[in-house]
């Protein structure tokens, strides 16, 4: 046992940056259980999702909304799909898989990344496939079938920064039960709008504040209804929304737009160069007011400048 013991201790020498980053993970989730039992104490319902937020690997609180979830949808095949990974340090389901020991499926355009994740112990720890794919309408369900990943799976997280309406529409390979989603609150939450499709979509590249992206609140509720799921609430910073299928929604309560909508105050908007400018939410809506938009309701373009509720 002391000889096990010393092995462990030279092998965590070896290894201080993985010693490090495991130490600020820990300090991490110790700050957000702190900050779960407030949330519950001040929420006005148990019910409500971000009462249960708290981070471990996500970028925000998905990690405890999508623990509290997962005890009250029933889930069947311990599956999910994530895009847009990067290098998978600080993602949806991370904490699925090695709290909850899911397998599953993510997706990242870049070999850089998707290389660093197939190098990672958690990659032949787990169940992870990894696909380095570049994700279209055309071609996501090619790519789960590809993936052996389909039909009734937990858990799907979506956040392409881009086509993320388009892609969910164009899916028809698997039922996720829970659907986490990225949105646009700088589209308001009264029209259906999108970005128009672009298989080519880049965030930054089509403009460098990456205040441009994704779809209204509205629009993806309103294709969740089409698809069979429904709100259940959002993130504390107004990125995420979660959507549960209708069949296994139990006793959770639907939430209205209303309810749920609000202005996202992180203020991630860059300048020509690439650097940080900490623009408020108006300043943010006003770099982009010249850039199109679909109108899912009008079925036609019109511009950002229309969303005359935000203005």
């Amino acid at each position: 046992m002391l000889k096990k013991i010393k092995n462990k201790i030279y092998q965590l020498l070896k290894l201080p940056n993985e010693v490090k980053e495991l130490q600020r993970r820990i300090d991490i989730l110790q700050r957000s259980i702190g900050r779960i039992e407030l949330r519950q104490t001040i929420s006005q319902s148990y019910d409500d999702v971000q009462a249960h937020e708290f981070q471990v690997y996500s970028q925000w609180g998905e990690d405890g909304i999508i623990q509290s979830l997962l005890r009250s949808v029933p889930i069947v095949h311990e599956c999910f799909v994530e895009f847009g990974v990067e290098d998978y340090r600080e993602s949806n389901t991370r904490f699925l898989l090695q709290n909850n020991n899911w397998r599953g499926l993510i997706i990242d355009s870049s070999s850089k990344f998707t290389q660093l994740i197939r190098q990672d112990d958690i990659h032949w720890r787990h169940d992870l496939k990894v696909a380095c794919q570049f994700i279209t309408r055309e071609n996501i369900n090619d790519i789960l079938l590809s993936n052996q990943v389909t039909g009734d799976i937990g858990l799907l997280s979506i956040d392409l920064d881009g086509n993320d309406y388009w892609v969910w529409k164009a899916i028809t390979a698997i039922s996720p039960r829970i659907v986490v989603c990225e949105y646009n609150s700088l589209f308001g939450y009264r029209r259906k709008v999108t970005i128009p499709y672009d298989h080519n979509f880049v965030r930054h590249d089509i403009h460098h504040s990456g205040c441009y992206y994704g779809a209204s609140i509205s629009a993806l509720v309103h294709l969740a209804d089409e698809k069979g799921y429904a709100l259940i609430g959002s993130n504390s910073t107004g990125l995420n929304l979660f959507f549960v299928r209708k069949d296994v929604i139990g006793e959770l309560k639907k939430r209205s737009i209303e309810e749920v909508y609000f202005q996202a105050r992180f203020r991630d908007s860059r300048d020509e160069a690439g650097n940080l400018t900490y623009l408020d939410f108006d300043r943010r809506l006003r770099q982009i007011l010249h850039l199109p938009l679909y109108d899912i309701d009008l079925r036609k373009q019109i511009s950002v400048k229309d969303l005359s509720d935000i203005l």
